[in-house]
């Protein structure tokens, strides 16, 4: 069923663990993801991109998708669909669309204005009984057209954005969107320790999940981390193994490729890749 993520991530930061938001392009994709959550029986966020959410036909095909894959599939793990940095429109059209959870990512912007237009957001979320994530200190590197320079979040700006009344937070840590460069000094817990400690309990969350080591994985949970955003993983597993099905030449029979095997290896990789980030944020079971 679709809820919003707040009730979720709550009981994600009491119990010491992390839910996995998977961010969906399509609908292999999405299917992937609700098939593997309700095997694990874990709670799940389907992240989508202004970007992605154009590309699939707009907001309101996608939330008519998930609701409907969500019925047609029988998930009974709680599920929320959540726009990924979303710019304050597109807050305003997702929340119109039927999302259930939306990013307001103000973190480009003076913290003054990242205030003001965060709390617009949480009103007319609310209202609709949306949940809102906001973000402090730009995560490094690019996603579907947003940079961040990998900003340290300062814990006092930490503050001012959790006392809001925002349901959870996005702070830099040193953390970063892609592939990680082989000189990435590592997340900066001292920050993390200071901004959990700040910002009085609310859930965090740390972008940027693939390729960041298992035991920092697990130490950012213990100190108060409750979403993890993982899309880069995704993206390489379903094209390496789309490539191998292509390269190895299967299904041709003269006629080109059927579009549902050309499709299928990354289906595959998708459900398998989300198995194991569930498993490492300790959210299998929790539903």
């Amino acid at each position: 069923m679709l809820v919003n993520a707040a009730e979720m991530l709550k009981k994600a930061r009491a119990g010491k663990y992390a839910i996995g938001q998977f961010n969906i392009n399509n609908l292999e994709w999405t299917k992937a993801i609700l098939l593997a959550a309700e095997e694990l029986k874990s709670p799940v966020i389907l992240g989508v991109s202004e970007g992605a959410g154009k590309y699939m036909g707009g907001f309101k095909t996608v939330t008519a998708m998930v609701k409907a894959m969500d019925e047609e599939l029988k998930i009974t793990v709680p599920v929320a669909l959540h726009l990924d940095h979303g710019s304050y429109d597109g807050c305003v059209a997702c929340i119109e669309a039927g999302f259930t959870s939306v990013m307001y990512d103000g973190s480009h912007s003076p913290i003054e204005e990242n205030l003001a237009k965060t709390r617009e957001i949480i009103a007319l979320a609310h209202k609709h009984g949306v949940s809102v994530e906001a973000e402090v200190g730009s995560i490094g590197g690019e996603e579907d057209g947003v940079v961040g320079t990998g900003e340290i979040a300062d814990a006092g700006e930490c503050k001012l954005i959790a006392e809001t009344g925002i349901d959870f937070l996005a702070a830099g840590i040193g953390n970063i969107h892609g592939v990680y460069p082989e000189n990435w000094k590592g997340l900066d817990f001292d920050a993390l320790e200071a901004i959990s400690k700040s910002t009085g309990g609310i859930p965090l969350v740390l972008h940027g999940g693939t390729g960041i080591p298992e035991d920092m994985i697990k130490k950012s949970i213990s100190l108060g981390v409750s979403k993890i955003n993982v899309n880069t993983e995704c993206q390489l597993v379903f094209a390496a193994a789309t490539r191998k099905y292509i390269e190895e030449g299967k299904d041709k029979q003269g006629k080109g490729f059927d579009p549902r095997k050309l499709l299928a290896p990354g289906f595959e990789a998708i459900k398998e890749t989300v198995r194991e980030k569930t498993r490492l944020f300790g959210g299998n079971d929790k539903a």
